[in-house]
This record gives C-alpha cells, sequence and structure tokens, in this order.
C-alpha cells in the first residue's frame, strides 16, 4: 500500500532539509584544493608538477586566500544545489518503490542518483561554470584579460557577451558527468552503510552511530570521482574556453584534444586533490545529512 501524498511531500522536502545542511559542512572540508583540482585540470602540462607543487605556487603568488579563489558562487548556491540534489534522490527513490518505507534494491539507489545528477545540473553548472572561470584567472592581468573580483560581475559579463549561452556554458558537460557520477555517489554511500549496519547493529542502519556513516560518506564521495573523472576535466576545459560551445558534439571534441595534447593522463590531472578532499567533505555530507533525517523523521512521528 503506497504512502499519503501528505507523508511523501514531507518526506521529500526533510530530504532537501537535510541535504542543505550537509552541503554546508561539504564546503567547509572539501573545499581548500578546489583551486589546485581545477587548475590542473584546465593548464598545459608542465605548468604545475603535481598537486602539491600548484598549492605551493598559488600560496607564493596570490597568497593563502589564492586556494579560495572562486569559493563565493558555490559559498553563495550550495545550499540550494545540495537541496535540489537530495530531494531529487528521496524522490527518484520514492517513485520506484511507492513508498519512502520501502528499502530501494541497489539498482535502484543508482537510478535514483543518476536522476538525482540530471536534475541537479541546472543549478550546478552555472555554479560551477562561475568558480572555474574565477578559479583560473590568477594570470588574468598579465595576459591584459579583464580581472572578475566575485560571480556577480563575471556572471554579467558573460550574460552581455554571450546572452543566456554565457551562463549555460557547458550544461550538457554537467549532465553528461552528473549522471554516472551520482549514480555511484549513492551507491557506493548505500552499499556501505548496508554492510555496517549487517556487521554492527543487526541490519538496522537507523541505528548506525555518525562514524561508520561518515566512513559510508567517504566511500561515496571516492565513487563519485572515480565513476566520472575524465567527464569533470572536460567540463573544466568546456568551461574555461573563449566561447560558450554551439556543436552538441562539443564533449567529444574537448576529448580528443585532451588525448592529443596530454594523453590518457590529461583526463586524470588533478585527481588526487579531488579524491583526497572527497573523503572529510561527502563523509560529514552524509552523516549530517542521515542524522538531520533521523532528527526530521522522529519530530514528525
Amino acid at each position: 500500500m503506497s504512502e499519503a501524498p501528505e507523508a511523501l511531500v514531507l518526506d521529500e522536502l526533510s530530504a532537501g532539509n537535510s541535504g542543505s545542511g550537509g552541503g554546508w559542512k561539504d564546503f567547509v572540508a572539501g573545499s581548500l584544493a578546489g583551486a589546485a583540482q581545477v587548475r590542473m585540470q584546465v593548464e598545459k602540462a608542465g605548468m604545475f608538477k603535481g598537486p602539491v607543487d600548484c598549492l605551493l605556487k598559488t600560496v607564493k603568488n596570490e597568497g593563502v586566500l589564492g586556494l579560495y579563489k572562486g569559493m563565493a558562487s558555490p559559498l553563495v548556491g550550495i545550499a540550494a544545489v545540495n537541496s535540489l540534489l537530495f530531494w531529487a534522490y528521496s524522490y527518484g527513490k520514492t517513485l520506484q518503490t511507492g513508498s519512502p518505507n520501502i528499502t530501494p534494491t541497489m539498482g535502484q539507489i543508482a537510478l535514483a542518483g543518476a536522476g538525482a545528477g540530471v536534475v541537479n545540473s541546472v543549478l550546478a553548472s552555472p555554479v560551477e561554470l562561475l568558480k572555474v572561470r574565477l578559479q583560473v584567472q590568477y594570470n588574468a592581468a598579465a595576459r591584459g584579460a579583464e580581472v572578475f573580483r566575485g560571480p556577480v560581475p563575471l556572471a554579467r559579463h558573460l550574460v552581455q557577451q554571450f546572452g543566456a549561452r554565457g551562463i549555460a556554458w557547458g550544461f550538457w558537460a554537467t549532465v553528461a558527468r552528473e549522471i554516472p557520477a551520482y549514480a555511484a555517489f549513492y551507491s557506493g554511500f548505500e552499499f556501505a552503510k548496508r554492510r555496517f549496519a549487517d556487521l554492527l547493529t543487526d541490519g538496522d542502519a537507523s541505528k548506525l552511530s555518525p562514524l561508520p556513516l561518515m566512513l559510508s560518506g567517504s566511500l561515496g564521495g571516492v565513487s563519485y570521482w572515480v565513476a566520472c573523472y575524465p567527464l569533470d576535466v572536460i567540463k573544466s576545459r568546456v568551461q574555461n574556453g573563449s566561447a560558450p560551445p554551439r556543436r552538441m558534439g562539443y564533449i567529444a571534441e574537448t576529448a580528443r584534444n585532451i588525448m592529443a595534447e596530454q594523453g590518457v593522463k590529461g583526463f586524470f590531472r588533478g585527481f588526487s586533490p579531488s579524491v583526497i578532499r572527497s573523503i572529510p567533505a561527502a563523509g560529514v555530507t552524509f552523516a549530517t545529512y542521515e542524522l538531520v533525517m533521523r532528527a526530521l523523521n522522529n519530530n514528525l512521528m
């Protein structure tokens, strides 16, 4: 028997609110290496010897605050992005099972995650576009290019120069990344959470303490990047281009360019800082999400 519509709505709203809270913790825990990741993705081989060299050069040339360039965009948008993501994921599960009280299969988890990734792209794409372009403008002045002090002036400039395409720049590349990324993100978390529940709480995941929830979330974070990293490199390259692409084949075209310039290694530049920062970030995000969901559900019962 399916749940009453009111119960389904309350469950989805709880998921959105919980995701918002987890997103802020994610930002605090995982933003430090963001600039290094993006800079290594978009710069030509040889500019940085590795992620540590990138971080050291950033601090040397721009100070510690250089590590947080472009973070105003996700800082402003992360609550909305994560609320939409976790709401879409929760709704996708309920759509398949008919009730939030029915445990979905791992296949249903992956499908709900993939669908949430598509929905999430609507907000994630412009947020990441602004972040990427702000993070790589460290030598813009030397090249005679305009330097933007924050996401609002940059967004205004992109819209004035390119119209709606300017803010939708790289949208389909974001969608291509988000589908496998969030299928793996939620599957990795759910798989580990269920194994911990079998080992520690006789299969009752609602009784897991924060530590196994954080460890499960960390596996989800690592799974995210393993599943999508080459596509993330392509997305960053596209969004740092000279103009928004006009043809739908731009994802494959960008992939061919990376392969010709740097070989297979080009698709994995910046991979290690991404994975390392995802361990605390996703761990805290999922633990916060689960604990807030428990509290909200207990209050609604």
